[in-house]
């Protein structure tokens, strides 16, 4: 199966390993809980939905990578503790407690959440001597005589053998006792993830042309060469900080992170032209609606690789926007829960600034991956204490601090509104460049798609309308596809990883 069903798959099962009966009980009982094993390729987000899934149901998760594991560091070191037997007294062998057993009760002690994952990564990958004791711990949940905290979930991570020559085989007796989950990469699933995570468009649109070098594992006289999803991840988060910079990406900082070298190569000649394409286009004067006619007559006689760096370019400055929409839109709901609050006198902007604070650091120490949240998390607790000083340097009376709240948080207000309108005139300015240029051609049909399938642009489109999308949707497709599209767009919403 792909990521995203391993995803659900593993949430659904934690969500019935929890899950307890009217006692108190958990429904099945911690023997019948069997650990998870998701085996599939490396790279392709198998540590990443472990870390996604523990945020999202709000438990607790402790990670390690068995290979920088010993039996003692896992087992825990030996000492000699006097027990009598019999009404003999003997020296007796005991361990102190594993370090990964004591991971999980430090975990406990610091978030005070009772209930976790215990992820294991390259579980198959481990050595000779700390095979029996993993082989155990998979089976009973026990290092030595040491017991995993009730409610915690065991969840390791493997490689198949074919990418990996250190991987031992599991025997019958071990499989039989693990829910085992086989994965495999999954181009569009991922594109879905890098939408989300904001992948440089570079490599969105250079994907969307090269399929097949999404993820590929070949054997070459100098041995395995590669390219994998979390290589075009990194990749993209290394291009972003470069471009603010003003630094180059050339081959060599691209096969740095994509180590197959004609996939370095292809993808290192493609961004020159992307740059190209940026340079020649000037996608700010397209979205602004102050391009040329002659950017259109260029674009209509460009061959198909280069209308879809275009689309690319267009698409990537249309998701930025949106996405700022979208954290704008979130701080202003987040900003009038907190008045609410505050008016309903469940808390004062004194404690409120407090919590908020205290959360958000709760949130980076966690190592929170959603940066939306985030963002609206560190820029609310930025407005309230601005809130607080301006009621303090102008010495508002308390009579009035409600109301002056009030008026402060219509700039918040107003921030959204003009935001979004200056994404809609990007949408509308888009679609009348493409217009000029292509027509009704598969590559607008595949623009209006792509604007679908991006969460931030089709979250915009749902939330606020865009009048020129619709419009095309029912020119392009012919069939009652406003209220179509709309559920498509819903759908997409909702399924996101």
């Amino acid at each position: 199966m792909n990521i995203k069903r391993a995803k659900n798959e593993i949430k659904n099962a934690l969500r019935a390993y929890l899950a307890r009966d009217e006692f108190g009980a958990y429904r099945i009982p911690p023997i019948r809980q069997r650990p998870i094993l998701l085996m599939g390729p490396p790279g392709i987000g198998k540590t990443q939905i472990m870390e996604q899934i523990a945020e999202e149901t709000g438990v607790g998760l402790v990670s390690y990578t068995l290979t920088h594991h010993t039996r003692q560091s896992a087992l825990g070191l030996p000492y000699i503790e006097k027990q009598r037997f019999d009404g003999q007294e003997y020296a007796v062998t005991a361990y102190t407690m594993s370090e990964i057993i004591a991971s999980v009760h430090r975990e406990i002690a610091r978030t005070g959440v009772r209930e976790g994952i215990l992820f294991l990564d390259e579980i198959n990958c481990i050595s000779e001597t700390l095979t029996p004791m993993m082989l155990q711990f998979l089976q009973c949940k026990t290092f030595g005589n040491q017991q995993l905290p009730e409610g915690w979930v065991v969840v390791a991570a493997g490689n198949p053998p074919e990418y990996n020559k250190s991987v031992r085989e599991f025997d019958v007796v071990t499989l039989d006792r693990v829910k085992r989950i086989d994965v495999t990469e999954d181009f569009s699933v991922w594109k879905e993830y890098a939408h989300r995570r904001g992948i440089h468009g570079a490599v969105l649109s250079y994907l969307e042309i090269r399929r097949e070098h999404f993820y590929r594992v070949e054997a070459t006289a100098d041995g395995l060469q590669f390219v994998t999803a979390r290589g075009w991840e990194d990749l993209s988060e290394l291009m972003h900080v470069y471009e603010t910079l003003g630094l180059p990406v050339d081959r060599q900082v691209v096969e740095q992170y994509l180590q197959l070298a004609r996939v370095a190569s292809d993808f290192a000649g493609y961004l020159q032209l992307y740059e190209k394409y940026r340079r020649v286009y000037r996608v700010d004067e397209i979205l602004d609606g102050t391009w040329e006619r002659v950017r259109a007559s260029e674009l209509a006689g460009a061959p198909f690789d280069e209308k879809l760096g275009v689309l690319g370019l267009l698409l990537s400055k249309l998701a930025e926007g949106a996405r700022t929409v979208y954290r704008l839109d979130g701080l202003a709901d987040a900003l009038h829960r907190d008045l609410l609050d505050m008016r309903e006198g469940k808390t004062t902007l004194g404690t409120l600034l407090d919590d908020r604070q205290a959360a958000l650091a709760r949130r980076r120490a966690a190592g929170s991956t959603d940066r939306d949240a985030l963002f609206i998390a560190a820029r609310e607790t930025e407005r309230l204490s601005a809130f607080r000083q301006t009621l303090a340097l102008e010495k508002t009376p308390k009579g009035q601090a409600f109301e002056r709240l009030g008026a402060l948080f219509q700039r918040d207000v107003q921030a959204r509104a003009d935001a979004a309108a200056l994404t809609d005139r990007q949408l509308a300015n888009a679609f009348a460049f493409l217009d000029a240029a292509l027509g009704d051609s598969q590559e607008m049909v595949l623009f209006a798609t792509e604007l679908t399938a991006n969460f931030f642009t089709s979250w915009f489109i749902q939330n606020f309308g865009c009048e020129a999308y619709f419009q095309h949707n029912d020119r392009l497709l012919f069939d009652d596809t406003h209220k179509k599209l709309l559920n498509e767009i819903e759908q997409a919403r909702q399924q996101q990883p």
